[in-house]
Protein backbone atom coordinates (compact mmCIF):
# COMPACT_ATOMS: atom_id res chain seq x y z
CA UNK A 1 0.00 0.00 0.00
CA UNK A 2 1.37 3.45 -0.91
CA UNK A 3 1.94 6.28 1.42
CA UNK A 4 -0.78 8.25 -0.29
CA UNK A 5 -3.32 5.47 0.42
CA UNK A 6 -2.47 5.32 4.12
CA UNK A 7 -2.64 9.02 4.35
CA UNK A 8 -6.19 8.96 2.86
CA UNK A 9 -7.39 6.28 5.31
CA UNK A 10 -6.00 8.14 8.30
CA UNK A 11 -7.84 11.26 7.19
CA UNK A 12 -11.09 9.31 6.83
CA UNK A 13 -10.76 7.87 10.34
CA UNK A 14 -10.03 11.30 11.70
CA UNK A 15 -13.16 12.61 9.99
CA UNK A 16 -15.32 9.92 11.61
CA UNK A 17 -13.88 10.65 15.02
CA UNK A 18 -14.85 14.31 14.91
CA UNK A 19 -17.58 15.07 17.42
CA UNK A 20 -18.81 18.23 15.71
CA UNK A 21 -19.73 16.42 12.55
CA UNK A 22 -23.51 15.43 12.48
CA UNK A 23 -24.74 12.43 10.56
CA UNK A 24 -28.57 12.59 10.34
CA UNK A 25 -29.04 8.93 9.40
CA UNK A 26 -27.18 7.83 12.51
CA UNK A 27 -28.89 10.12 14.99
CA UNK A 28 -31.79 8.98 17.23
CA UNK A 29 -35.01 10.87 16.75
CA UNK A 30 -35.59 13.39 19.54
CA UNK A 31 -38.62 12.69 21.76
CA UNK A 32 -41.21 15.41 22.01
CA UNK A 33 -41.00 17.21 25.27
CA UNK A 34 -44.07 17.33 27.51
CA UNK A 35 -45.93 20.58 27.34
CA UNK A 36 -46.35 22.46 30.64
CA UNK A 37 -49.65 23.77 32.14
CA UNK A 38 -51.10 26.94 30.65
CA UNK A 39 -51.33 28.97 33.84
CA UNK A 40 -52.73 31.98 32.05
CA UNK A 41 -55.87 30.09 30.96
CA UNK A 42 -56.30 28.54 34.40
CA UNK A 43 -56.10 31.98 35.97
CA UNK A 44 -58.75 33.40 33.61
CA UNK A 45 -61.14 30.51 34.32
CA UNK A 46 -60.70 30.87 38.07
CA UNK A 47 -61.42 34.61 37.79
CA UNK A 48 -64.68 33.98 35.88
CA UNK A 49 -65.87 31.45 38.48
CA UNK A 50 -65.06 33.86 41.30
CA UNK A 51 -66.98 36.67 39.58
CA UNK A 52 -70.09 34.45 39.10
CA UNK A 53 -70.04 33.41 42.76
CA UNK A 54 -69.68 37.02 43.84
CA UNK A 55 -72.67 38.15 41.78
CA UNK A 56 -74.77 35.26 43.15
CA UNK A 57 -73.86 36.15 46.72
CA UNK A 58 -74.87 39.78 46.16
CA UNK A 59 -78.21 38.66 44.71
CA UNK A 60 -78.97 36.46 47.71
CA UNK A 61 -78.07 39.26 50.11
CA UNK A 62 -80.34 41.75 48.29
CA UNK A 63 -83.27 39.33 48.39
CA UNK A 64 -82.87 38.66 52.09
CA UNK A 65 -82.53 42.33 52.98
CA UNK A 66 -85.15 43.91 50.72
CA UNK A 67 -87.58 41.03 50.08
CA UNK A 68 -90.86 40.56 52.01
CA UNK A 69 -90.13 38.86 55.29
CA UNK A 70 -92.23 36.36 57.21
CA UNK A 71 -95.04 37.93 59.27
CA UNK A 72 -94.20 38.33 62.88
CA UNK A 73 -96.67 37.02 65.45
CA UNK A 74 -98.09 39.46 67.99
CA UNK A 75 -99.51 36.83 70.35
CA UNK A 76 -103.14 37.78 69.68
CA UNK A 77 -105.99 35.24 69.19
CA UNK A 78 -108.23 34.95 66.13
CA UNK A 79 -111.71 36.15 67.00
CA UNK A 80 -114.52 33.65 66.40
CA UNK A 81 -117.35 34.70 64.05
CA UNK A 82 -120.52 35.92 65.74
CA UNK A 83 -122.91 34.02 63.39
CA UNK A 84 -123.44 30.25 63.84
CA UNK A 85 -120.88 28.18 62.00
CA UNK A 86 -123.42 25.44 61.10
CA UNK A 87 -126.77 26.44 59.58
CA UNK A 88 -129.50 24.07 58.41
CA UNK A 89 -130.35 24.69 54.76
CA UNK A 90 -133.87 25.79 53.93
CA UNK A 91 -134.18 23.13 51.21
CA UNK A 92 -131.92 20.20 52.08
CA UNK A 93 -132.91 18.40 48.90
CA UNK A 94 -133.44 14.69 48.35
CA UNK A 95 -136.61 12.69 48.13
CA UNK A 96 -138.61 12.21 51.31
CA UNK A 97 -140.71 9.10 51.90
CA UNK A 98 -143.73 8.98 54.14
CA UNK A 99 -142.94 7.61 57.62
CA UNK A 100 -139.18 7.62 57.13
CA UNK A 101 -137.36 8.25 60.41
CA UNK A 102 -140.55 8.58 62.50
CA UNK A 103 -140.64 5.05 63.94
CA UNK A 104 -137.71 5.43 66.35
CA UNK A 105 -139.12 8.65 67.82
CA UNK A 106 -142.60 7.21 68.22
CA UNK A 107 -141.31 4.05 69.90
CA UNK A 108 -139.28 6.19 72.28
CA UNK A 109 -142.48 7.99 73.24
CA UNK A 110 -144.24 4.69 74.04
CA UNK A 111 -146.19 4.30 70.82
CA UNK A 112 -146.22 0.73 69.50
CA UNK A 113 -145.79 0.29 65.78
CA UNK A 114 -146.86 -2.96 64.13
CA UNK A 115 -144.32 -4.28 61.68
CA UNK A 116 -145.78 -4.93 58.26
CA UNK A 117 -144.28 -6.18 55.05
CA UNK A 118 -144.48 -3.95 52.06
CA UNK A 119 -147.30 -4.94 49.77
CA UNK A 120 -146.63 -5.18 46.08
CA UNK A 121 -148.94 -3.32 43.79
CA UNK A 122 -151.44 -5.67 42.12
CA UNK A 123 -150.54 -6.57 38.57
CA UNK A 124 -152.96 -5.26 35.99
CA UNK A 125 -155.17 -7.91 34.52
CA UNK A 126 -154.50 -8.63 30.88
CA UNK A 127 -157.07 -7.29 28.52
CA UNK A 128 -159.50 -9.80 27.22
CA UNK A 129 -158.50 -11.04 23.81
CA UNK A 130 -161.09 -10.39 21.17
CA UNK A 131 -161.67 -13.26 18.85
CA UNK A 132 -161.19 -12.38 15.21
CA UNK A 133 -164.01 -13.81 13.16
CA UNK A 134 -162.93 -16.24 10.48
CA UNK A 135 -163.16 -14.81 6.98
CA UNK A 136 -166.16 -15.95 5.03
CA UNK A 137 -165.38 -18.13 2.02
CA UNK A 138 -165.41 -16.33 -1.28
CA UNK A 139 -168.28 -17.26 -3.58
CA UNK A 140 -166.99 -19.45 -6.39
CA UNK A 141 -167.57 -17.93 -9.82
CA UNK A 142 -169.79 -19.94 -12.16
CA UNK A 143 -168.53 -21.26 -15.48
CA UNK A 144 -166.20 -23.88 -16.92
CA UNK A 145 -162.95 -24.29 -15.01
CA UNK A 146 -159.49 -24.56 -16.55
CA UNK A 147 -157.20 -26.09 -13.92
CA UNK A 148 -153.73 -24.53 -13.95
CA UNK A 149 -152.24 -26.04 -10.75
CA UNK A 150 -152.76 -27.88 -7.47
CA UNK A 151 -151.29 -26.74 -4.14
CA UNK A 152 -151.03 -28.07 -0.61
CA UNK A 153 -152.56 -24.94 0.98
CA UNK A 154 -155.09 -22.33 -0.05
CA UNK A 155 -152.60 -19.53 0.54
CA UNK A 156 -150.14 -21.17 -1.84
CA UNK A 157 -152.85 -21.43 -4.46
CA UNK A 158 -153.58 -17.69 -4.20
CA UNK A 159 -149.89 -16.90 -4.59
CA UNK A 160 -149.71 -19.22 -7.59
CA UNK A 161 -152.56 -17.34 -9.29
CA UNK A 162 -150.66 -14.03 -8.93
CA UNK A 163 -147.53 -15.62 -10.41
CA UNK A 164 -149.43 -17.11 -13.39
CA UNK A 165 -151.11 -13.78 -14.20
CA UNK A 166 -147.68 -12.17 -14.32
CA UNK A 167 -146.44 -14.84 -16.77
CA UNK A 168 -149.52 -14.75 -19.03
CA UNK A 169 -151.38 -11.46 -19.29
CA UNK A 170 -154.41 -13.19 -20.85
CA UNK A 171 -155.40 -14.53 -17.41
CA UNK A 172 -156.14 -10.98 -16.25
CA UNK A 173 -159.43 -11.17 -18.13
CA UNK A 174 -160.57 -14.28 -16.18
CA UNK A 175 -161.69 -14.95 -12.63
CA UNK A 176 -160.22 -17.75 -10.58
CA UNK A 177 -161.56 -20.23 -8.08
CA UNK A 178 -159.92 -22.60 -5.62
CA UNK A 179 -161.52 -26.02 -5.23
CA UNK A 180 -160.56 -28.18 -2.26
CA UNK A 181 -160.23 -31.89 -3.03
CA UNK A 182 -158.60 -35.15 -2.09
CA UNK A 183 -155.68 -36.87 -3.79
CA UNK A 184 -153.17 -39.62 -3.10
CA UNK A 185 -150.94 -37.14 -1.26
CA UNK A 186 -153.83 -35.85 0.88
CA UNK A 187 -155.81 -32.63 0.71
CA UNK A 188 -155.08 -30.42 -2.29
CA UNK A 189 -156.33 -27.04 -3.43
CA UNK A 190 -156.93 -26.93 -7.19
CA UNK A 191 -156.49 -23.55 -8.86
CA UNK A 192 -158.79 -22.96 -11.81
CA UNK A 193 -159.36 -20.13 -14.24
CA UNK A 194 -163.10 -19.77 -14.99
CA UNK A 195 -164.27 -19.37 -18.58
CA UNK A 196 -167.92 -18.50 -19.38
CA UNK A 197 -168.38 -21.33 -21.90
CA UNK A 198 -166.81 -24.66 -22.79
CA UNK A 199 -165.46 -23.35 -26.07
CA UNK A 200 -163.90 -20.41 -24.24
CA UNK A 201 -162.30 -22.80 -21.74
CA UNK A 202 -160.82 -24.91 -24.56
CA UNK A 203 -159.48 -21.80 -26.30
CA UNK A 204 -157.94 -20.53 -23.03
CA UNK A 205 -156.24 -23.86 -22.33
CA UNK A 206 -154.80 -23.91 -25.86
CA UNK A 207 -153.31 -20.43 -25.36
CA UNK A 208 -151.89 -21.41 -21.95
CA UNK A 209 -150.13 -24.46 -23.37
CA UNK A 210 -148.69 -22.32 -26.16
CA UNK A 211 -147.13 -20.11 -23.45
CA UNK A 212 -145.65 -23.06 -21.52
CA UNK A 213 -148.39 -23.39 -18.86
CA UNK A 214 -149.92 -26.81 -18.34
CA UNK A 215 -153.73 -26.85 -17.96
CA UNK A 216 -156.77 -29.11 -18.03
CA UNK A 217 -160.40 -28.27 -18.79
CA UNK A 218 -162.76 -29.37 -16.01
CA UNK A 219 -166.39 -29.88 -17.16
Amino acid sequence: MTAGGRHGESEAQLALDETDMRLPWLEVADEDGEEGLDWSRIGKFAGIVAAVLFVAAIGVWVLTQWGPGAPEGDGSLIAAPTEPYKVKPENPGGKEFAGTGDTSYQVGEGIEKEARLAQQAPKPEPAAETETPAPEPEPAPTGVGVQVGAYSTEAAARTGWVTLRQRYEGLKNYDRRIVEGRADIGTVFRLQAVAPTLSGANSLCTDLKANGIECQVKR
